[in-house]
């Protein structure tokens, strides 16, 4: 009633199809949509979860919970910074995702203006070497999670955000990796 539209049905059957017994990786797992996502994927049964934070109370948050609820997964905590090639290429070499969902990034609108060469660096650059190692490890999907603010962008973030839906559409013709994008809205009606 609030949204204006019938909700969503998801074909959750299908997703766990997709992610059962995969090696999946979450970039920015301690966030608050990767902490999510990874609730999330836990009900799909990985075969593990390769959680990507460079937070490490952040990560150890969601560590603790997913080896308290989730005993049975396995799970990889990974202290990174997207940005660090050399770190980032070793722990796709030796994890081998199957399934990335990239949901590193700063999003915090008034902040980013402040600091908007970390955004471009982190947003747009960090899914970017994300991406390429993607393609390059042969991971079967790539999932960007971007935000409904790169429509038209009116703010750095947001800008930083369609910049990296570009990168992802360009690698998308790149590489046997299929790469898609989806747009998270935290405002009412936006």
């Amino acid at each position: 009633d609030l949204l204006g539209r019938s909700p969503i049905q998801l074909e959750e059957k299908s997703i766990q199809n997709f992610l059962n017994n995969k090696t999946v990786m979450v970039t920015g797992a301690g966030g608050s949509i990767g902490s999510e996502l990874v609730r999330q994927l836990t009900l799909c049964k990985p075969e593990k979860l390769i959680l990507v934070e460079r937070c490490e109370y952040a990560l150890f948050q969601i560590e603790r919970e997913i080896k308290n609820n989730f005993p049975e997964i396995d799970f990889i905590p990974v202290i990174a910074d997207i940005c660090d090639f050399t770190r980032m290429t070793r722990v796709f070499q030796r994890h081998k995702p199957q399934i990335v969902f990239h949901a590193a990034a700063h999003k915090h609108v008034p902040m980013m203006e402040f600091n908007s060469s970390e955004a471009l660096k982190n947003n747009a650059l960090g899914t970017n070497l994300i991406g390429e190692l993607a393609g390059h490890n042969e991971v079967e999907a790539f999932v960007l999670i971007s935000t409904d603010k790169a429509v038209n962008p009116t703010s750095i973030m947001g800008a930083s955000k369609r910049i990296a839906e570009l990168f992802i559409q360009d690698l998308n013709t790149r590489f046997d990796t299929r790469y898609v994008a989806v747009r998270f809205g935290n405002v009412m009606g936006s």
